[in-house]
């Protein structure tokens, strides 16, 4: 039940879209969210538990003071939330990476506007357009709208009175041709500002208003037999056609759309932003957005949508999603494709997604190795359906050669990594013949009944390298010891790399390419080579007492000497007492040297 300071509060607010906030008992701001129903909305944090979610059960723990301001629409919602986020910096708000590393080109709200690149957005009226993720291509985009359309780049104050009265002289970019000279009216102020227009357009990515402009002026000059005005606009038209054959062109059909995709993990998603022009992507971003009370992919979205019309302009009628949102803006049509060319182009925007969050966490490894042990910590535990994270995992495997010699390997893992100190291997004492259910029973009675006694920590997960069978052991085995429930258990079939789960007769198929997988597969494959090198230890052991240890007088020390150097019973058999003596000694040598001539002559 919600507080009684706040019962009051949340039965006054209206069921209507709106945005709320909250401040902790010296009036600092904790919380902006948006509701669609600020009633049901905001009732939600004082009636839960928020056992799941610790920060949630902070944030409500803090809150002192409440404020609302109601809105007409769901999208206003978002918006004034966004606006809110910027202004106030609020703790527990996502947080999108700044942009403000990245360059604009800027358009100056002059009488004769410049174009230029700049990292400072100053609100002085002029137009800004980015940011540039890539400044390559933020480059090619300027030096290709200053060769279709000259503008001037010096600081002079120019208006008609100033040119009229001669103030101002043609500069060195005037002659070679990177300007047409306003300064001295050799340019309009009509002509000029309508190549500031089509500047925009181009900014804009609408490459086909442009295209469409200078040809028509080509054609036009060439009516008039303006050959040379004509030749100029053409060299235009193919540079502007250079330009689109450099970029990604995915289909003409297409027109005009926007594409969202998102990736994310327990503190952080990363969004991958494309818009298209006329068949052509002019704009491709990359968001890293930090969560902070467990957002949900569709909440992330919306912050994203948001964030990036208002970056560059929401004149787009259509939005591709990778998951489905709630939010509705009115004449947008948001879809979720499935097929076709729009898929292709979703697909596209994934990958990009998907690049850009191993970029991120390759990065994030180096500079800080632990965050990768828990970001692969926090993967394990979602993969295998954990109630916690596995930091200490145990993996079992078991030997034996036609019944003989049975043994079992356990490794452990800790933090991901072989714990090699921890390895242990059994001799299996209780099981005849080769019964790999019994085996295994008896070993983990006897591993995990001697970390009880000792006291010491269990792990958080065991591992057993076969399917349901040696599982079931397994399981039977804990229950005997009152241990079942306290650790997790899987078993991992070696043909399909089945995941296999005690009462679940269907396995479970983890991610091929998935770190969780590869680090199951590699403590199985270290647990059967720690098993293998025991049990080829036993069995030479075997043969050492089953032939040389026969002979009275000769021990296994002896018969380990002897073997070192000659290499085979066979080899043994035939050397020359001498040989033998050089090895054991006198003495031994003679016992060994006359058995053999005794027995095999």
């Amino acid at each position: 039940m919600a507080s009684d300071e706040f019962k009051s509060v949340i039965q006054a607010l209206p069921e209507t879209p709106g945005v709320y906030k909250y401040f902790d008992s010296t009036d600092t701001i904790l919380y902006v969210g948006k509701a669609k129903n600020l009633k049901k909305r905001v009732s939600s944090y004082f009636t839960k538990q928020h056992y799941e979610n610790r920060k949630t059960a902070v944030l409500v723990s803090k809150i002192h003071r409440i404020e609302f301001t109601v809105v007409d629409t769901e999208l206003d919602a978002l918006l004034l939330e966004n606006s809110l986020i910027k202004e106030l910096q609020p703790r527990y708000n996502i947080s999108l990476k700044d942009d403000k590393t990245y360059p604009y080109i800027r358009i100056t709200a002059e009488r004769f506007p410049r174009v230029f690149q700049t990292r400072q957005v100053i609100r002085d009226g002029s137009a800004y357009f980015g940011p540039y993720a890539n400044v390559k291509v933020m480059q090619t985009v300027l030096d290709l709208a200053k060769k279709l359309y000259p503008t001037r780049n010096c600081n002079l104050v120019m208006n008609p009175a100033s040119i009229k009265a001669g103030k101002f002289r043609i500069c060195l970019e005037y002659h070679i041709g990177n300007c047409l000279g306003p300064c001295e009216g050799k340019q309009s102020e009509e002509n000029y500002l309508e190549n500031i227009d089509h500047i925009r357009k181009l900014l804009k990515g609408n490459l086909y208003e442009v295209k469409k402009h200078l040809k028509s002026a080509m054609v036009l000059h060439a009516e008039q037999l303006e050959f040379e005005d004509a030749q100029r606009y053409k060299e235009k038209l193919d540079a502007l056609d250079r330009y689109q054959a450099k970029s990604t062109v995915i289909s003409p059909n297409l027109g005009d759309l926007e594409v969202y995709s998102i990736t994310s993990m327990e503190k952080i998603a990363f969004v991958n932003f494309l818009r298209v022009s006329q068949g052509l992507i002019v704009v491709s971003r990359n968001l890293e957005i930090r969560k902070r009370l467990e957002e949900s992919d569709e909440e992330l979205l919306e912050s994203a949508i948001v964030e990036m019309r208002q970056q560059y302009g929401d004149d787009c009628k259509e939005i591709v999603l990778s998951h489905p949102i709630e939010l509705s803006i009115p004449g947008v049509g948001i879809t979720v494709p499935k097929l076709g060319e729009k898929r292709k182009l979703l697909e596209l925007s994934m990958k990009n997604t998907l690049l850009y969050k191993q970029e991120k966490l390759a990065q994030y490894d180096k500079l800080n190795p632990e965050m990768r042990i828990d970001r692969l910590m926090e993967q394990m535990k979602q993969d295998l359906r954990l109630t916690e994270q596995p930091r200490h995992i145990e993996c079992f495997d078991n030997s034996n050669f036609q019944g003989t010699y049975p043994v079992s390997a356990c490794v452990v893992f800790r933090d991901g990594k072989p714990f090699k100190s921890d390895y242990r291997h059994f001799n299996v004492k209780t099981v005849e013949g080769p019964n790999d259910f019994a085996t295994m029973k008896e070993v983990i009675n006897r591993r995990y009944s001697r970390l009880v006694s000792e006291d010491k920590s269990l792990p958080q997960l065991i591992v057993v390298d076969g399917g349901k069978g040696q599982l079931s052991s397994v399981v039977e085995a804990l229950k005997e010891m009152d241990l079942y429930g306290k650790m997790a258990v899987i078993g991992i079939a070696k043909r399909l790399e089945e995941i296999y789960y005690p009462g679940d007769s269907l396995p479970m198929y983890i991610d091929k390419k998935s770190e969780t997988l590869k680090i199951i597969q590699q403590m199985r494959d270290e647990a059967h080579r720690f098993g293998i090198t025991h049990h080829r230890a036993r069995r030479s052991k075997g043969v050492i007492k089953t032939s040389l240890t026969e002979i009275p007088g000769v021990g296994e020390e002896t018969a380990r000497l002897l073997l070192r150097h000659f290499k085979s019973i066979k080899k043994i058999q035939v050397a020359e007492l001498e040989e033998l003596q050089e090895i054991v000694g006198k003495s031994k040598a003679t016992v060994v040297w006359k058995y053999y001539r005794t027995n095999h002559e």
